[in-house]
């Protein structure tokens, strides 16, 4: 018996093999053979380890039509040379690019719109271009998951989607038993951290302001930035501008990491004041996960993981004094009531947002296709 094919295609190794390697393992136990499409790096050596990886170029923040016209033409290549049964599309162009792509050969796909990134944040001409995108693409694909209410509602509204093919995922899940509470070790030093690519767009210029405000009234307290120093990005933070917060004093650099349990371990609370148009934040579930209150905006994705006062609070964007209320908050509260917290946002991210939910939706989906295939 021939197995099925299915692609997993994703803008970037990195996030390939973090995000999407236990779907791709369960599809694997359910009888499938996996492709990886996405451009190499050196995670793609991982994937290859345990599944077909195949290389193709993805400017995820370029905006040059020729390009893009070219992209659609290298995933055509790779989809006709791979010849899979089902594609699922992950990112902003695979999605768009990569079901155009499919839809030329025939092939079903998927795709997973996982928030909208700063393009959504300040409506210009390029967003119109893009929901003009998607609203062509998605036409084709087979099936559309978005990872949070919001940014499903906003599709709908606007007609940019069939609401009859769309579903909405607890975000990309998080695995449980990996992300599993640890007993801190208590130094009397209290830790806030911060972990995410270093845009502006995740707050983090409202973290580091935060962090003066509170260090003006407390003492042994440390704020820690976690992540990749994007330098092509032009949304990102410069690395000179970084050592000019870390110079001042009031907020500690931790580099990026390939293992983010180790720094979720050792803070006591995990903060993202983004205004970025999230899908629901990784980082948020993982850092419930592990029993950790959390401190994030009231925005699209990121209060679909905190009960305000129950596991965490919300604070308002762009707002970095309300930021340092929510933390003296959480200063402020006994080692009992943090305790309460941690473990409150655990019991939500069992209940609400294990990777299983995810995986289980997306294995139903993939053996729908296949019976509307044969």
């Amino acid at each position: 018996m021939i197995r099925k094919k299915i692609a997993i295609v994703v803008n970037n190794s990195w996030s390939a093999w973090n995000f999407r390697a236990n779907l791709a393992f369960a599809f694997k136990k359910s009888g499938y053979q996996v492709v990886f499409i996405s451009p190499y790096d050196k995670y793609s050596e991982i994937i290859k380890k345990h599944f077909e990886f195949q290389d193709v170029s993805i400017n995820s923040k370029g905006i040059n039509p020729i390009e893009d016209l070219k992209l659609i033409y290298n995933l055509y290549k790779v989809y006709k040379n791979v010849r899979p049964d089902i594609i699922c599309h992950y990112n902003i162009k695979p999605n768009i690019y990569g079901t155009i792509a499919a839809n030329i050969l025939k092939i079903p796909s998927i795709s997973n719109i996982a928030g909208l990134g700063t393009l959504f944040i300040n409506q210009n001409f390029i967003t119109k271009i893009a929901k003009s995108l998607y609203k062509f693409s998605q036409k084709k694909a087979i099936k559309i998951f978005f990872q949070n209410k919001n940014d499903f509602k906003m599709f709908v509204d606007e007609k940019l989607i069939q609401k009859d093919k769309c579903e909405v995922l607890p975000g990309s899940g998080v695995d449980i038993e990996k992300f599993k509470p640890v007993k801190k070790k208590d130094n009397g030093v209290f830790k806030f951290l911060l972990i995410s690519r270093m845009l502006w767009a995740k707050g983090v210029k409202d973290f580091v302001e935060a962090a003066k405000l509170i260090k003006e009234r407390y003492q042994n307290v440390d704020f820690q930035l976690l992540g990749y120093l994007d330098m092509e990005s032009p949304t990102a933070i410069s690395k000179k501008q970084m050592d000019i917060w870390v110079n001042e004093g009031f907020v500690n650099y931790l580099g990026d990491s390939d293992d983010v349990r180790v720094e979720i371990t050792k803070a006591d609370c995990i903060v993202l004041p983004s205004f970025y148009r999230e899908g629901t934040p990784r980082v948020l579930l993982e850092g419930a996960s592990m029993q950790k209150p959390i401190i994030t905006t009231n925005t699209v994705g990121c209060r679909d993981v905190v009960n305000d006062g129950v596991n965490g609070y919300l604070c308002e964007e762009k707002n970095p004094r309300d930021l340092a209320d929510k933390m003296e908050k959480i200063l402020n509260l006994t080692n009992e009531q943090r305790n309460a917290m941690g473990k409150a946002g655990r019991r939500k991210i069992v209940k609400e947002f294990d990777e299983t939910i995810v995986i289980s939706k997306y294995i139903k989906s993939v053996e729908a296709i296949n019976r509307d295939i044969n």
